[in-house]
């Protein structure tokens, strides 16, 4: 077998086995990683849907706590100093503490505990606080911070009620709960059994464990065998929630060891209780998932590696046959010219190789080379020709060799300048590409014989064209049908809108430079005759239009504009502004004149909202913005930048302070109305408080809250009212005179249209109710 032959049997073998080896690791890798990736997910969906159980479960008891410490019946009791003689009293207490027991979990016990009347009742007893067994833990319960809060851990034995100590969570709720005190009137405190937690931590898999921690790091749940065991996977949990950035790592898994095994730990931590609920998964159940997958892939991977041994052997022979035709023609073509003797000394492939070399194309492929340098030299003199670095005499020297048109009459010089990328498919990025597609088309669509290599300068695409013809009207004509044809290709090819200026015919090839100048004021037309326009530049010299403004319907508009803005008007805003433009440019006149309209103009705007105390960086970002209305040269350009990027960041901004200032206002009104209910309050004295006037007062208010000022002050004052009739023993008229009406009619009038009932009946049915 021959050297190459050899190398070749060698290579297929290993390419062919190499993939075949490759791909059975592969596979096996992700198919064990996929299979362990979905166990995590399935047990992290299982573990969200477990913390949504127990939460729900939490929640309905908070919200049972919560109505009835809210409840009127509670609210009394706070104020009534109970004994085991108001039995009456006591016992529609119990009655409502007892029904707390309706919700999703078992309550062992509720407490209604009032610090004031020193009297704590609970499921079945009511007793003075200082005889109660527990009092110390609520004293230390009245001292958190927060109003509402859940413990976890065992419920203390209370002698007669409870035989042994039981596991429970424990929720207590401060009355009242707002504002928030660390001496509360009393205390609602409700125990539940734990188990109803642990069933909903039942997994299907024996082999997972899943437990909950507390905001401080301990298993809610576990006995003290389980704590201990699997307390070093707990102090991990609460290392990486003590080195999260943010709420999304309030969640996440990571691989570890337990006694020798190895543990897959899930975690989320709740936001409503910081509760911790973990899940460990062991990895070695998942491992003998995978031990088929890895069998059956080891069987197809010798499969394949028996079919790539037996193709390499046949392949490989089949192979070189051609090859050692190509190394005997190979030796004919040697620079000897004789053919060689037996086989060469180097390697076959490298031998063919060399002699292929000498014989090479090599003068084509330099010719190519040449001929595509050729088109960039033409660019390159053409670029001198317009920035006036090029003679006569070297143009004459360089048109016969590069093949420039010759034995033309006339020249002409076609400036094209994109009209606007703000409503199409491009992007600003992209301006200088596409400038090079159009020169790409004014080369297919003019024919050589008339035009020189177009080229692009300061993002306008520019092309030189040459007649032979003598009339120079024909000749005018003749390069707006080139400019035409340049123009519809644009938008047939690239759906770009474009505009050509053209230069007046010339004859001296060194006044290209002024002809390229011409053909750019012609473009600053569209600032008046609007965008996709083919222009003369004789047409601008013949009719230069006038300086004339109507500066005094300008400045009425402006202040339409101003006012629009103020009123935070975006269509009336983009309507006033047309109507502005449309009077701006009425009459002909230079770009940058109206440049300085529109400058003063923005500058007008900005100054409002910079007399708002709103940043120009909060309106703009860090985006060059003013810097671009120096460069809109269309129309379309100008109102697409004022609508956008002025008046509509503007009145966002304008919006969201009037919107902040209005509610800060109606929270005051509110605040004021409920600490001075009592008083002789009105909107005239709340506005000499606020310093607004009262009409300006009453529109916010009745913006923010959805009624007027004076209705909501009777609604409160109904409100109180009724709190008074249930809670105190004050006369009808004491609390109409309490409430600052005039006379006792006035007050029993509006108290029957809130609540249907005059206060006295209302006070007769509390009596009522309280003897039943």
């Amino acid at each position: 077998m021959s050297k190459y032959s050899l190398r070749l049997l060698s290579y297929s073998l290993v390419l062919g086995m190499l993939p075949a080896v490759l791909i059975g690791f592969v596979s096996h890798s992700m198919a064990s990683g996929d299979i362990e990736k979905k166990v995590k997910e399935v047990n992290m969906e299982w573990l969200a849907q477990t913390q949504m159980r127990v939460e729900q479960m939490l929640k309905s008891i908070e919200k049972s706590a919560t109505q009835f410490a809210n409840s009127s019946l509670v609210k009394a009791s706070m104020n009534t100093a109970y004994s085991n003689s108001d039995f009456e009293s006591v016992r529609e207490l119990s009655k409502e503490l007892y029904n707390l027991q309706s919700g999703d979990a078992v309550i062992t016990q509720a407490y209604l505990v009032n610090f004031n009347r020193n009297w704590v009742l609970n499921l079945n007893v009511l007793k003075p606080l200082e005889h109660f067994e527990d009092n110390q833990e609520f004293a230390r319960y009245a001292k958190e911070p927060k109003s509402i809060l859940w413990y976890t851990g065992m419920a203390p034995s209370n002698g007669d009620e409870f035989a042994d100590s039981v596991e429970s969570i424990t929720l207590v709720h401060k009355i009242p709960i707002l504002p928030q005190t660390d001496k509360p009137q009393g205390l609602l405190v409700i125990r539940i059994v734990a188990s109803e937690i642990n069933e909903a931590l039942a997994s299907s898999n024996i082999s997972n464990r899943n437990y909950i921690l507390d905001r401080n790091g301990a298993d809610v749940l576990a006995s003290g065998t389980e704590e201990n065991r699997y307390a070093a996977v707990s102090l991990a949990v609460e290392q990486r929630l003590k080195t999260a950035q943010d709420e999304r790592q309030g969640q996440g898994l990571f691989n570890t060891k337990l006694d020798g095994e190895e543990i897959a730990v899930l975690y989320r931590t709740s936001t409503y209780n910081s509760w911790t609920y973990v899940s460990v998964v062991s990895i070695g159940e998942l491992k003998k998932e995978t031990a088929k997958i890895a069998q059956l892939t080891f069987l197809v991977c010798a499969f394949i590696l028996l079919i790539v041994v037996a193709a390499a052997l046949y392949g490989s022979r089949r192979m070189y046959k051609p090859i050692g035709n190509l190394l005997e023609v190979a030796s004919r073509l040697g620079s000897s010219g004789q053919e060689h003797q037996g086989q060469p000394k180097k390697d076959e492939l490298e031998y063919i190789k060399n002699s292929m070399q000498s014989l090479a194309v090599s003068r084509d492929r330099v010719e190519q080379q040449m001929l595509g340098q050729a088109s960039h030299l033409k660019e390159f003199f053409v670029l001198k020709l317009f920035t006036g670095q090029m003679t006569e005499n070297d143009y004459l020297f360089r048109s016969s060799r590069e093949g420039f048109p010759t034995g033309w009459r006339w020249l002409g010089v076609l400036a094209l300048q994109i009209d606007n990328l703000q409503e199409t498919r491009y992007s600003e990025e992209d301006r200088e590409l596409l400038l090079y597609a159009i020169s790409n088309i004014a080369q297919e669509v003019l024919p050589a014989s008339m035009r020189f290599p177009p080229i692009t300068i300061n993002q306008s695409q520019v092309t030189l064209l040459a007649a032979e013809q003598e009339d120079r009207e024909e000749v005018r004509r003749l390069f707006y049908e080139a400019a035409e044809g340049i123009k519809r290709y644009a938008d047939q090819v690239l759906q770009l809108k474009v505009s050509i200026g053209i230069s007046n015919p010339y004859g001296q090839l060194t006044d290209t430079v002024k002809a390229f100048g011409e053909s750019l004021t012609a473009l600053k037309a569209r600032i008046n005759l609007g965008p996709e326009i083919i222009v003369h530049y004789g047409d601008i010299e013949n009719n230069p239009g006038t300086d004339h403004y109507e500066n005094s319907h300008l400045k009425v508009l402006e202040e339409r504009l101003v006012y629009a803005i103020k009123e935070l008007q975006p269509k009336s805003a983009s309507t006033v502004f047309q109507q502005y433009l449309n009077a701006l440019l009425y009459k002909e006149g230079h770009l940058e004149k109206h440049q300085i309209l529109l400058v003063q103009l923005a500058s007008r705007l900005i100054q409002l909202v910079q007399e708002q105390g709103i940043s120009l960086q909060k309106v703009w970002g860090d985006e060059g913005v003013m810097e671009r209305l120096f460069h809109l040269q269309t129309r379309e350009e100008i109102i697409h930048w004022f609508d956008f990027k002025l008046f509509g960041p503007m009145i966002k901004a304008l919006s969201e302070k009037s919107e902040s200032q209005y509610i800060k206002i109606a929270d005051k009104l509110v605040q004021m109305i409920q600490e001075q209910y009592d008083r002789d309050i009105t909107l005239e004295s709340c506005s000499q408080i606020l310093n607004y006037h009262p009409v300006y007062l009453s529109r916010i208010f009745k913006q923010e809250i959805g009624i007027p000022f004076s209705e909501y002050l009777t609604d409160y004052r109904m409100k109180m009212a009724k709190a008074m009739l249930e809670t105190t023993d004050l006369k009808i008229s004491e609390i109409s005179e309490r409430l600052h009406y005039n006379n006792v009619s006035s007050f029993i009038r509006s108290y029957k249209k809130m609540y249907h009932l005059t206060p006295g009946q209302y006070r007769d049915k509390i009596l009522k109710e309280k003897l039943e």
